[in-house]
């Protein structure tokens, strides 16, 4: 009992400690609770310090962006329009102007419109949504973008470079400095550069700007992943610029051509340079050699193939062109209407030199302007453009024996690491450009031949146009088409017989035996020749023979020789020996025609004989003594020009070769046989006597070609 009593004691105790402690914490939550719902105050009231923080930032940095993109633009266009025009104005104006100015609208063009993609939206720049404008905004001109500041940035050097030219002339930098400060009083500038290096600065200033937006948005922004997308674009867009400017500048390194004298070529060299060129030389011949297998790229191997092939195909055209163009010139230097033609009619006359003067102050003239302009100049510009893709691919070459030989080492020093990113850089940058460069190279080609097509079918059209107004008064006008070619045929096939009439002619002429009476010098040496070898050795020349070989005789036209050996010495019967009444020697045989004695005398000639002095150049002089006889005969030779001569004095006179000339005196006045005087075009004067030329009558006619 007392047990089950102080049981009932110690469970009430424990229950009642138990309830005070329930009672205390109830009382210490309730004195927490007041404490906890402070802090929570506190801690939202900073986040929403922060988040009004953050979107005010990004309202600033918003309004920064479009902000300094007006006033970006505004400068381009004070440099572009005002300063640029104020210094056109310049006596003289500064040369090369055009190129500081150089890519410049396609950056001004980008830059408004995107302000103009901005401005259409009329949302003020607190609203969300603008936010998303902003960046649709920008994307969609990424591409204008980077294609206007890549060309803009690789071009600035050359900017930059032109500026230090002017800087070099003093008078003019400081007359380009007050023009800069007067045009832009508002701005503290003093040079271009301060607004040519603006598109520099701004296109890196895109993605800072961006990416400063997207710190201070908050991730749950309906447009946070458009404006991270458009943050990351911004960096693409940079790095691709930076590289294409790299490539740019490899590019501007090893496409020039330089035209070095040996001289200089010396004077470049160095043991570096030796050395390099030494180790290029060994990888090559290994290559050849095949001891060392060679890096190939089927890549670059069929683009570099269809470059060169374009390059020849393109050089060939312009070569063809070019020669086209002289003869062109030439034919138009031609009068023929000036000429008395001996046509059938006065109507067919009139009519040829109506149409020979239409074609060549009209017709022909325009005809080579525009094949000049559409044709002529875009290939030879193409040609140009050709010299420095055809230097990089050769260039490249040099570099990839230099990566060769590095290829393969673990670790590389410096100047190693620079020789394989430059063979990298120039490989990347052919793959890169030189499709697209075959490809342009390609279309000109194609436009130019068509447009020689076209100009052809054109002067046809012209010509045919100008023949139809003449044809119907011309005789055989009546005639039927089928009719009409039948006579034509028939007259071009009867004119074809005339001339091969002709021709032949005047070919068997030349190929006759030389029957001429000898004067007294021919003979002794004809009878001591007959004496000697007898008359059917004796052989006359059909004409000038010249020694090209040891034991070779030089002779002229209608020399007697006597026929000793019908061979040489190695059984050459294109050879033959023979005396010439002294010198003995080979001519050919070819050359050679048996002698035909005369047997009554032949008219006068001018008597212009040829002394035989044996091996040595062609001369000729007049033999002294009697006059020739006058007679009413046609002489059977004629005295001509042989040669063009030109007077040097007073004394001399001038020839034309195949003019005719009557000689005075076959010497000088000191009885110098070089020279002959004789009378040409009512003149008269001295001319070497080699440059004169005994002709039979019948070749040396006037109507008979010289040339």
């Amino acid at each position: 009992m007392a047990n089950s009593l102080k049981a009932n004691v110690t469970l009430k105790a424990k229950k009642e400690i138990r309830e005070e402690k329930e009672g205390a914490r109830e009382m210490d939550d309730t004195l927490d609770e007041p404490a906890e719902e402070e802090d929570d105050e506190e801690e939202r009231k900073a986040r929403a310090a922060a988040r009004e923080r953050a979107a005010q930032r990004q309202l600033m940095t918003i309004e920064e962006l479009v902000q300094t993109e007006r006033n970006y633009l505004k400068h381009l266009h004070l440099c572009t329009v005002t300063i640029h025009s104020n210094l056109q104005k310049l006596q003289p104006p500064p040369p090369n102007l055009e190129n500081m100015f150089q890519h410049i609208d396609e950056v001004m063009d980008v830059s408004s419109r995107l302000l103009s993609l901005l401005d259409q939206t009329q949302i003020h720049h607190s609203d969300p949504k603008y936010l998303e404008t902003l960046c649709d905004s920008f994307l969609s001109l990424s591409q204008d973008i980077e294609m206007a500041y890549k060309e803009y940035l690789a071009n600035y050097n050359n900017i930059t470079a032109l500026e230090n030219s002017y800087k070099q002339k003093e008078a003019l930098w400081v007359e380009m400095v007050r023009i800069v400060k007067s045009s832009a009083p508002d701005v503290n500038a003093s040079t271009l550069s301060f607004f040519l290096v603006m598109p520099v600065q701004r296109i890196a200033r895109y993605p800072l700007l961006l990416q400063t937006i997207q710190k201070h948005t908050d991730p749950g922004h309906p447009a946070y992943p458009l404006l991270e997308h458009t943050a990351h674009t911004a960096v693409q867009i940079n790095c691709r610029i930076n590289e294409y400017k790299r490539f740019r500048e490899v590019a501007d390194k090893y496409k020039k051509t330089e035209n070095l004298t040996i001289k200089d070529k010396i004077n470049r060299l160095s043991g570096h340079s030796i050395a390099k060129k030494t180790a290029r030389f060994s990888q090559y011949i290994k290559h050849e050699t095949g001891m060392v297998p060679k890096l190939k790229d089927e890549e670059f191997d069929a683009l570099a193939g269809f470059f060169f092939v374009l390059e020849r195909g393109v050089s060939e055209l312009h070569d063809n062109l070019e020669a086209y163009l002289h003869h062109l010139q030439r034919f138009l230097r031609c009068r023929p209407e000036e000429a008395d033609l001996d046509l059938e009619g006065e109507k067919t006359a009139l009519f040829s030199k109506e149409i020979t003067v239409a074609l060549r102050q009209w017709i022909y003239p325009s005809y080579e302007e525009r094949l000049k302009t559409l044709v002529f100049k875009p290939l030879s510009s193409l040609q140009e453009l050709m010299a420095g893709p055809r230097n990089l691919i050769r260039k490249r070459q040099d570099k990839l024996l230099d990566y060769e030989l590095i290829e393969e080492k673990s670790n590389l020093s410096f100047e190693e690491q620079a020789i394989a990113n430059t063979y990298k850089t120039m490989n990347t940058l052919l793959l890169t450009e030189l499709p697209q460069f075959n490809g342009k190279a390609l279309q000109i080609l194609w436009a130019s031949l068509e447009a020689f097509s076209a100009l052809q079918r054109d002067l046809a059209a012209d010509m045919e146009q100008l023949a139809t107004s003449f044809t119907h008064q011309l005789p055989h006008s009546y005639l039927e088409d089928g009719e009409f070619w039948k006579w034509a045929e028939t007259s071009v096939l009867e004119g074809s017989r005339r001339m091969e009439s002709l021709c032949q002619s005047v070919q068997d002429e030349l190929n006759a035996p030389i029957v001429q009476a000898l004067n007294t010098v021919c003979e002794q040496r004809l009878k001591a020749l007959t004496a000697k070898h007898g008359s059917e050795k004796i052989f006359q020349l059909t004409g000038p023979v010249v020694g090209t070989r040891d034991l070779d005789l030089t002779l002229n036209k209608g020399e007697l020789v006597a026929v000793i050996s019908e061979m040489d010495t190695r059984g050459d019967r294109r050879r033959w020996l023979v005396d010439a009444g002294g010198p003995r020697g080979y001519v050919p045989a070819s050359k050679l025609a048996r002698y035909h004695q005369i047997t009554s005398d032949p008219p006068q000639s001018p008597h212009l004989n040829v002394i035989p002095s044996g091996p040595g150049p062609r001369r000729h002089s007049y033999t002294p003594g009697a006059q020739p006889l006058l007679t009413t005969t046609t002489p059977c030779f004629q005295v001509y020009a042989g040669y063009d001569f030109t007077a040097r004095s007073a004394h001399e006179v001038s020839l034309r070769a195949g003019e005719q000339v009557r000689v005075v005196e076959p010497h000088d006045k000191r009885g110098n046989k070089d020279w002959s005087l004789v009378e040409a075009r009512g003149q008269r004067g001295y001319v070497p006597s080699n440059y004169l030329a005994i002709l039979p009558s019948v070749i040396a006619s006037p109507t008979f070609p010289y040339r």
